[in-house]
């Protein structure tokens, strides 16, 4: 996949996408850095397949792992900050870092465009009903290049195809890894298996 850097005009985010991935930098050690920018080319990638905007998608997929690897404690102040739901309270970074983390994001970089901050709220959990973007992000955090797993190319060649196909993959087989490890399954994961799988029956089997 060729790189391609996109010059931000529309005024989502405050900063230059040279001064995001900057600050990117700063917030994320290295693996977890080189895993942003691929995800902002696949995001690119899939954004110019399904007609979305292609800066959003930059900025979404740069930003999805913004918090990722901040103190429990960052995530649990901000929590009772803005009177999010307490029962997130009950988990830990992998729910925190989308959920609670979108809401650093807009603190911290400026952004309050709601499609992007729902993209990167929901990249790990999705959601019964998601905008195309949110869709993008999602997939594009589960393909990117580096990814390694059994049913990933599977996985991006329905993604190529049908955006909602990978959508309905990825979280049935998000579950299933959930289930078999005895992990806790957070609710909205299960909203978003009830509202795709079974509308894709047939297609990602």
């Amino acid at each position: 996949m060729t790189s391609e850097i996109i010059e931000y005009r529309h005024h989502y985010i405050p900063l230059t996408r040279d001064q995001l991935v900057d600050r990117l930098q700063q917030a994320l050690k290295e693996k977890r850095f080189h895993h942003v920018l691929r995800v902002e080319q696949t995001a690119i990638h899939l954004a110019k397949l399904n007609k979305v905007d292609v800066e959003k998608a930059s900025i979404a997929g740069l930003c999805h792992d913004y918090a990722k690897q901040r103190p429990d404690q960052d995530f649990i102040a901000e929590i009772h900050q803005k009177g999010l739901d307490p029962d997130l309270l009950n988990y830990g970074n992998a729910i925190w870092h989308g959920i609670v983390g979108a809401e650093l994001i807009k603190d911290e970089l400026g952004i309050w465009d709601e499609d992007i901050l729902n993209a990167v709220r929901h990249h790990t959990t999705g959601a019964a009903v998601m905008s195309k973007l949110e869709q993008i992000i999602y997939m594009a955090d589960y393909i990117e290049p580096a990814r390694d797993f059994a049913g990933v190319e599977t996985a991006r060649q329905l993604t190529e195809s049908d955006l909602g196909a990978g959508v309905a993959y990825q979280t049935k087989h998000t579950l299933e890894y959930l289930i078999e490890n005895n992990k806790p399954v957070y609710p909205k994961t299960i909203e978003t298996y009830n509202a795709w799988v079974p509308a894709y029956e047939g297609k990602i089997d």
